[in-house]
């Protein structure tokens, strides 16, 4: 499974929807509290430029450099000090987008990049992205009406909030257990990910498990079913996502 091409296949896919917005679109609200659609973009622009600037090496870069600060409030304030009309953030992403993923493609796979909560390997940072660019992708298309239908390409992202659970629990304050994962993804397809025999398991559709781990749907509201002892905890701590 090659993530890169995948990412870019996500991001084709947003951005033919960005293409064809309105001035009056860019501004609507978003699914992200306090964005409107054109300050979601400009988010990803700037993210996408850490990928290239952070493969370069050129450091750790100064939007995860927050001190005591919480990292949701750095982004928000990076936000806030680039905004510009649309046209000029969707050119900026366009342009970030394509050079991110040409430094992805071109970065030695055991590279360690400097990245928000632990250094990654050029195909984790890649699955990150693509985890980032569809949850925007909801929080821009559900305010809009637009169709954005689930992809297999969800399979990145189902692996990525179940291989980072022993992080979620952390934060949480939680120890961390193990949970068997059977997903069904959108065309059928039965995806499996932990030890079988764990005695926590969570079944369901691959689009709610990424959802809940986005954050963009509550637990209690999605089809998954939980079994064992810590399956609910970690619906309740699971993120695809780093904070």
């Amino acid at each position: 499974m090659d993530v890169v091409a995948d990412l870019a296949t996500e991001q084709e896919r947003l951005e033919a929807l960005l293409e064809g917005l309105s001035d009056e679109q860019w501004a609507t609200e978003s699914g992200a509290p306090g964005w409107d659609i054109t300050d979601v973009v400009i988010h990803l622009a700037q993210t996408e430029e850490l990928v290239s600037a952070s493969i370069a090496g050129a450091g750790r870069a100064e939007v995860w450099e927050r001190g005591d600060g919480a990292l949701d409030d750095a982004v928000a304030a990076a936000v806030s000090a680039d905004r510009a009309p649309p046209s000029e953030v969707f050119g900026r992403w366009r342009r970030a987008r394509r050079a991110a993923l040409e430094a992805l493609r071109k970065a030695d796979p055991d590279q360690r990049v400097p990245w928000a909560a632990t250094p990654l390997r050029p195909a984790v940072l890649a699955t990150t992205r693509l985890a980032e660019h569809w949850a925007h992708g909801l929080d821009i298309t559900a305010p809009l009406g637009l169709p954005f239908p689930d992809t297999d390409r969800l399979r990145h992202i189902a692996w990525l909030g179940h291989r980072t659970l022993p992080y979620a629990f952390a934060v949480e304050g939680l120890e961390p257990h193990d949970v068997f994962c059977e997903l069904t993804g959108p065309d059928g397809t039965i995806w499996r990910y932990g030890p079988a025999g764990a005695e926590s398991v969570v079944r369901g559709p691959a689009g709610d498990f990424c959802r809940v781990g986005a954050r963009r749907l509550k637990p209690e509201q999605s089809l998954l079913v939980t079994e064992g002892p810590h399956a609910d905890a970690a619906l309740r701590v699971l993120r695809n996502y780093a904070a």
